[in-house]
């Protein structure tokens, strides 16, 4: 089995039109994935599509549940659970840059002895060794 992969590295603040750009492409990407492997022939259903994402820098802040979005834009943090959800889709989220935007899980609060934690559902904090490896693979790597 042959793995085609993509990598999309957000980079970019949830306020920022390249991080709506992201989450348009993964929509985009997984829909059209799912829809090639129910139409696929037996010869083109041996590939296997993967997406993955990993939220470093400014990208962190999609992380945070705490973020408030006005009635009239989109909120970027619900619809990338929804879509990891439907999906299956892991979010990781780079430890050092999320702690250093004020985003944390209660294990790195208690550890960095922070008031609290607001990393919202379906994120996990993870190290920059998470990237590498995802690297490492035969993928093509995105970043918005």
């Amino acid at each position: 089995m042959t793995a085609n992969s993509q990598l999309l590295l957000i980079t970019a603040d949830p306020s920022h039109p390249l991080a709506q750009l992201a989450l348009r492409y993964a929509r985009a990407y997984l829909k059209s994935t799912v829809m090639n492997n129910e139409t696929a022939d037996s010869d083109a259903s041996k590939k296997k599509t993967t997406l993955s994402v990993f939220f470093y820098a400014d990208g962190a802040h999609t992380a945070n549940r705490l973020r408030w979005q006005s009635a009239e834009q989109i909120d970027l943090t619900q619809q990338w659970q929804n879509l990891a959800k439907q999906y299956q889709l892991p979010l990781p989220v780079c430890v050092s840059t999320a702690l250093s935007r004020g985003v944390s899980d209660s294990e790195n609060g208690t550890r960095h002895q922070l008031e609290g934690d607001n990393l919202a559902a379906g994120f996990s904090l993870v190290g920059l060794s998470e990237l590498a490896m995802m690297m490492q693979s035969n993928c093509r790597l995105i970043q918005f």
